[in-house]
């Protein structure tokens, strides 16, 4: 190895120092489906750290179609959407969920991350203008390093800052507003009327991720242009199919020129191979339970309220999330990991989330419900909470009076 390259992975010791500890929480072998309980080392554990929301992963509907799929088209598309690599099952999935998000066209790709590695640098360029909510996702950012258009980084959620942002972009320039439908680590949503407001004052274009948005907030899980009935006011709805739709891939939808045009520009689209036959059909028996049975959506709910109110009670600080994502803030990296690890080994699975995926200072715990956990589960975590939280002693851990 050079001796360079050498000097600068060996310097990075963070790992080894948490896995000396014995409190290294990060690439744990699940041993079982994505369900509210998981095998772990051969032990049952609650899974309260999934982002399966609607709990489709083992859907008998969702895992007869991948399977189905499997049987009929094989284990792979042998290439790019541009070429070979395009499927009938694709073309339905696009028009599905155009017609889902109330949109005229859609294009799949094969990963949501690479849809905004796709999107934001094929549609900005030099001299446009490119306006971030700090908490966006890494994938929006990346995207944005990739255009090499002015990228300028508003307050997270503060209106009043981005303001002042757009004041200072030519009118003339085009401007795109890239925001988290719902971020994911928060779990807040975005304050999408005030963000529309403005780019119409400023002439602006306005795009939102809704990876953790669709099948949970909106008409039927429409996503956050729906939960505010702005659908019309924003141009380009993102997503992907890890979360509620139970599969693997990205899309974006739009009206049919910008789709048109992504689907013979967007280089992550047409240098990656397509989705996977048994990924496309997954996520379309997930779309046909989403728009026919909202009773999961409802379920879910019902868990992230009861779960809310918990936690508060428990006297956990839990920001301003209002989402089934709900971060018990620690703002302590080693805390963080020694609560995960803890908690952990007494049978309760949580992602730890530091820097740089939250603003320094604000390490968390991302707890994270599901359609199909109980209130039994919900209450045995809860316990479980209280009381590793009280022998770790972490620092925003006060007991409510």
């Amino acid at each position: 190895m050079n001796e360079l390259l050498r000097q600068k992975t060996s310097a990075f010791t963070e790992a080894k120092e948490a896995k000396a500890r014995g409190h290294y929480p990060f690439f744990r072998e699940i041993e079982s489906g994505q369900d509210t309980e998981v095998i772990v080392n051969g032990q049952k554990i609650l899974m309260f750290g999934s982002n399966s929301y609607l709990g489709l992963t083992t859907h008998p509907k969702v895992k007869k179609a991948a399977a189905d799929a499997l049987m009929k088209y094989g284990t792979g598309s042998a290439g790019s959407r541009f070429l070979n690599g395009t499927l009938d099952i694709h073309v339905e999935l696009e028009r599905r969920l155009a017609n889902f998000l109330n949109k005229d066209d859609a294009i799949l790709f094969s990963t949501g991350f690479q849809v905004n590695l796709g999107v934001i640098p094929t549609l900005m360029g030099k001299n446009d203008y490119l306006l971030l909510d700090r908490l966006n996702h890494a994938s929006i950012i990346e995207g944005a390093r990739l255009s090499n258009a002015q990228t300028v980084m508003f307050r997270h959620n503060d209106m009043q800052s981005l303001e002042q942002k757009l004041k200072h972009c030519p009118m003339d320039a085009l401007k795109m507003i890239v925001v988290d439908g719902v971020f994911s680590m928060e779990g807040e949503i975005v304050n999408l009327p005030a963000i529309v407001a403005l780019a119409e004052r400023y002439n602006a274009t306005v795009m939102t991720d809704c990876a953790h948005a669709v099948g949970v907030i909106g008409d039927m899980g429409r996503g956050t242009p729906s939960h505010f009935g702005l659908d019309d006011k924003v141009a380009l709805v993102g997503g992907t199919f890890s979360k509620s739709m139970a599969s693997l891939g990205g899309f974006v939808a739009g009206d049919h020129s910008t789709i048109e045009y992504l689907r013979h520009h967007a280089r992550s689209l047409i240098f990656s191979a397509s989705p996977t036959p048994a990924s496309a059909a997954s996520a379309l028996a997930a779309l046909d339970i989403i728009e026919n049975d909202d009773s999961h959506r409802l379920r879910l709910w019902d868990n992230t309220h009861y779960a809310h109110k918990c936690l508060v009670e428990l006297g956990f600080d839990v920001g301003e999330s209002r989402t089934p994502i709900i971060p018990i803030y620690v703002r302590d990296h080693y805390k963080t990991f020694e609560l995960t690890t803890k908690l952990m080994d007494s049978g309760l699975f949580v992602n730890p989330v530091i820097p740089p995926a939250v603003s320094p200072g604000d390490s968390l715990i991302r707890f994270s419900l599901m359609a199909t956990h109980t209130k039994e589960q919900i209450n045995r975590a809860m316990d479980l909470l209280d009381k590793v939280a009280k022998e770790v002693g972490i620092p925003t851990y006060v007991k409510a009076a």
